[in-house]
């Protein structure tokens, strides 16, 4: 990969990041807000926890999550937050729905912040939320299942819910968050460990693979049979 390439890769990540961010920062502000959609994941959760302090205390929350990823995913995932939360601070309330049917705002909301959500996650870095811990988990364990965590997550979030709000918002927010995640899936690029042989007599090539991937190289002399020509042998696990 040319340095040309290379950067114009970079900028076409954080494009998918910033517009990712906006994209999810709308569909809350449009649809999910004005509609008491719950979100699910950890904004869901954060709903409830305001739920229960508007109701009992007066006191201000703040809930931090703390993840370890490299460093250029944990940078732009602050990005997005800040975008998330500048947007989400300057944009005035909507205090009703934008149309009356629910389940119109349901869908464009979910579809919205779908798209969002998976292309923050194509850029290589992610909305923040339950999106962190599934990154971590998927990281670490390869076999692990992106969407096993947030099912998990948002049964027993929405049975909770059960219990506050009406059944018919529990309806709509199961609905939101399914086709939410549905979308995302169609957006995102799932990360697949791949080991890989290369073939090369470019002495540049492995340290192209270390320097501009990031990834380690492990290397051995060979030799074709045919030709007797002696080239290098590059051994690399990529995604």
């Amino acid at each position: 990969m040319g340095e040309g390439e290379y950067m114009s890769k970079r900028l076409e990540q954080y494009f998918y990041l910033v517009l990712g961010s906006t994209l999810l920062t709308l569909g809350i502000w449009l649809f999910v807000t004005p509609n008491q959609i719950n979100f699910g994941g950890m904004i869901g959760l954060a709903q409830l926890i305001d739920y229960f302090i508007h109701k009992f205390l007066v006191l201000p929350k703040s809930l931090n999550t703390y993840k370890i990823m490299n460093k250029e995913f944990c940078f732009k995932t602050i990005i997005s937050l800040i975008i998330q939360t500048v947007l989400l601070s300057i944009l005035p309330t909507i205090k009703e729905p934008i149309v009356e049917d629910a389940l119109l705002n349901v869908a464009f909301a979910a579809i919205i912040c779908g798209i969002g959500v998976g292309l923050a996650l194509r850029s290589s870095g992610c909305c923040g939320g339950i999106d962190i811990a599934t990154v971590c988990l998927v990281k670490k364990n390869p076999d692990f299942k992106a969407g096993q965590l947030s099912i998990i997550f948002n049964v027993v979030l929405f049975g909770i819910c059960l219990f506050i709000y009406d059944i018919k918002i529990i309806m709509y927010s199961i609905v939101f968050v399914a086709i939410l995640y549905t979308t995302a899936d169609k957006f995102h690029l799932q990360n697949i460990n791949v080991a890989v042989l290369i073939f090369t007599k470019n002495k540049e090539i492995k340290e192209a693979i270390m320097k501009q991937m990031g990834r380690g190289v492990t290397y051995w002399m060979g030799k074709g049979a045919y030709t007797e020509t002696n080239q290098e042998i590059l051994y690399v696990a990529i995604n």
